[in-house]
């Protein structure tokens, strides 16, 4: 009679567990309905965005900055001779004080910077408190180097709660996360890399690159997607156009 509850029991568990996760995948669906905009929504309005209208074929190619002097140079190169100039950078604020030039080179590059805060660390683990003082310090120095427009803010390993929803609402700022991670971080392989986003690509995505010293191998990639983007019909779009609802102005990769 024990053995029966128990099986009862497990089976009531899974059971939960299994409508939790259809519960989830529909409001993932949901989400992602065609022709719209993606985004996770809070009731005071705050919004995560990771994918832009899929009727159009515009796509954002973003880049992590945090750490390096050298593959920032030639991330910016590539993009450059592939008639890109509407990137969204993110970057963070530490190593925009320690690069002031570098930091230059990209908004002189006419291409969008976001935030990264300033330490790059998971804002998870922070206190509301430490959320805010980060941002802040991070919103300093960019202001110092001449870019007040920041109002884009991916956190640090793409970890966000409530918490970081609300302080980045504070600020003004849209969360910005991903459709579509090329893996560059962990320097798979050249055509792993373009295999990821060309063989995952959807109208509206955004594609995840770093242009750390660490990312040993976007640089090589990189001119290898454009011009499959290139290929496929697609056009690059800033973050901040990609997520507007009004028509956006697109900047065709050619």
């Amino acid at each position: 009679m024990n053995g029966f509850y128990v099986v009862r029991a497990s089976k009531l568990k899974q059971y939960m567990f299994i409508a939790l996760a259809a519960l989830f995948c529909a409001l993932i669906l949901f989400v992602n309905n065609e022709g719209t905009t993606s985004v996770f929504q809070t009731s005071n309005g705050t919004k995560v965005f990771y994918k832009g209208d899929t009727n159009d074929k515009n796509v954002s190619l973003t880049f992590d900055v945090t750490w390096g002097d050298s593959k920032l140079e030639k991330i910016l190169e590539t993009l450059a001779n592939e008639n890109v100039s509407n990137a969204t950078f993110f970057v963070s604020g530490a190593w925009a004080e320690r690069h002031p030039d570098l930091f230059k080179k990209i908004v002189d590059s006419k291409h969008e910077i976001g935030s990264l805060g300033y330490f790059y660390k998971p804002y998870t683990k922070l206190s509301r408190v430490e959320m805010v003082r980060d941002l802040g310090r991070a919103e300093e120095v960019f202001k110092r180097l001449g870019y007040e427009k920041v109002r884009l803010f991916r956190p640090p390993l793409g970890l966000y709660n409530s918490d970081v929803i609300d302080i980045s609402a504070q600020f003004n700022y849209t969360v910005v996360h991903w459709s579509v991670d090329s893996q560059d971080w962990l320097n798979p392989g050249v055509n792993k890399i373009v295999n990821n986003v060309v063989g995952n690509l959807d109208k509206g995505d955004v594609i995840y690159f770093h242009a750390s010293d660490s990312a040993l191998q976007t640089e090589k990639a990189l001119p290898v997607v454009i011009k499959s983007l290139r290929s496929k019909g697609y056009s690059n779009l800033n973050i901040t156009d990609l997520s507007s609802f009004s028509v956006p102005k697109s900047s065709e990769i050619k």
